[in-house]
């Protein structure tokens, strides 16, 4: 692409988007993963040229972006996800990997800081903790289990389940077990798993980032900058991923975790995953908003001049 095409879109690009004009993370598609691919900015759309063709992006419904081996992305590419709202995760070969990703479109600290509170509490982090639990069992939890007793019942809850997706697709199941520095060795199945949980693993950051909390601060898991990616996951993973990762495992055959992939991103749209994961975010952090009080007086954060928030921008 030329210079020239750069100049001639650039200008549809560069007005800062006010994000009551963007749709929520709730109401967009969930994700698009992309391997040996170069990524260009055409309006307030991506290109992406692959060996196989060029596709058209609308980065402004889209959730989140997981970049593969082999992508190529340009500034006035990720400036056009950036300022639509799209989060950008690049990811290892297969996708099974996460080793980096974007900011979200959140332009405020209320909710992160919210959250920060609930977390240096010990009361009101315990309280996380269990409900996170408890939201896995269907049928609740007694109030009187310790956390180590709760703790064994998700793990006897989750060897239950792979047993019986096992039983049901026919699909040989041992352990959960594979290693990253030799990924040819795993065995479908559990590639198929990893596949999927590195989606989910993007669609919870991007919902995080897209509230305004911040991955850092986990609940159950912590000392990790995606803490609360996985703590969210978690949430959802053996409902969500397993029974696709079994299904696609039991027809064996090439490109397992492609196949997950597409599987998985049919099914989050069907289910409105995207919606539940966000009100599962407000209802733990007990977030009286329904609408993103990040919105408020959005107008006033941006000036194309240099002025943020009333004061000089000296990037």
């Amino acid at each position: 692409m030329t210079d020239a095409a750069f100049q001639d879109s650039s200008p549809i690009i560069w007005k800062r988007q006010n994000l009551r004009e963007l749709p929520k993370f709730r109401d967009g598609t969930s994700y698009l993963y992309l391997e040996h691919t170069v990524l260009e900015q055409s309006g307030r759309s991506i290109q992406a040229f692959h060996p196989e063709g060029m596709v058209e992006i609308p980065c402004a419904s889209l959730g989140v972006l997981l970049l593969g081996p082999g992508t190529s992305v340009s500034h006035s590419a990720m400036t056009a996800l950036s300022r639509t709202g799209c989060s950008v995760v690049w990811v290892g070969e297969q996708g099974v990997r996460f080793y980096a990703a974007g900011i979200g479109e959140a332009s405020k600290s209320g909710r992160l800081m919210r959250q920060a509170r609930l977390w240096a509490n010990e009361k009101s982090r315990m309280r996380i903790i269990r409900q996170m639990y408890t939201m896995r069992f269907p049928e609740g939890l007694p109030d009187d289990l310790t956390l180590q007793q709760i703790r064994g019942r998700e793990g006897a809850r989750v060897r239950a389940l792979y047993s019986s997706y096992s039983k049901a697709h026919g699909v040989k199941w041992q352990e959960r077990k594979y290693n990253r520095a030799n990924w040819d060795d795993a065995s479908p199945i559990n590639k198929a798993i990893s596949a999927g949980n590195t989606c989910l693993n993007g669609l919870a950051h991007a919902a995080i980032l897209s509230l305004g909390y911040t991955p850092a601060l986990g609940f159950v898991h912590t000392g990790k900058q995606l803490s609360l990616v996985y703590d969210i996951t978690d949430l959802y993973k053996m409902e969500v991923v397993s029974p696709i990762a079994f299904q696609e495992a039991a027809k064996g055959g090439e490109d397992i975790d492609r196949r997950v992939r597409l599987a998985l991103r049919d099914h989050i749209r069907q289910a409105r995953l995207l919606e539940r994961m966000a009100n599962d975010l407000l209802t733990l952090f007990e977030d009286e908003y329904e609408d993103d009080p990040q919105e408020e007086d959005v107008g006033e954060l941006y000036d194309p001049d240099g002025d943020v928030a009333g004061g000089k921008n000296y990037g």
